[in-house]
């Protein structure tokens, strides 16, 4: 068999995946890492029903830095899944599938994500 010169196809150092693709890969996984990062939460629930030296315990983890990386990666995640879930629920609605507004839309989801992200935390630090 004699070798075909056919072109390959691109590969991902190559090909630029397009905001929207980005976007879909993301939102799922921000699912993952939100159902990852309950385990969290149930673990903080749990210790503050078990008593105070567990409670203190997981404070004291999530007060950490690297508790507060894990925190603000949640509250991220949170943000941009919720964010996104309405762009995803406007869509079954008919609205914004034409590609202008599925980019505008993804660029109102980036957005919204960093707003309600960066507000959660000054109030909540604030607190």
């Amino acid at each position: 068999m004699t070798p075909r010169n056919r072109p390959l196809s691109p590969h991902l150092q190559i090909y630029k995946l397009p905001l929207l693709a980005i976007m879909s890969i993301t939102h799922r996984a921000t699912g993952v890492a939100l159902a990852v990062g309950t385990l969290l939460l149930a673990w903080w629930l749990g210790a503050a029903a078990y008593g105070p030296d567990a409670y203190d315990t997981v404070t004291s983890f999530i007060g950490s830095p690297i508790g507060y990386i894990l925190m603000f990666g949640w509250s991220v995640a949170l943000f941009y899944h919720l964010c996104n879930g309405i762009r995803h629920l406007l869509w079954d609605a008919g609205w914004g599938y034409e590609i202008p507004q599925a980019y505008l839309s993804g660029k109102v989801v980036l957005v919204a994500t960093a707003v309600l992200t960066v507000l959660a935390w000054i109030i909540g630090l604030a607190a």
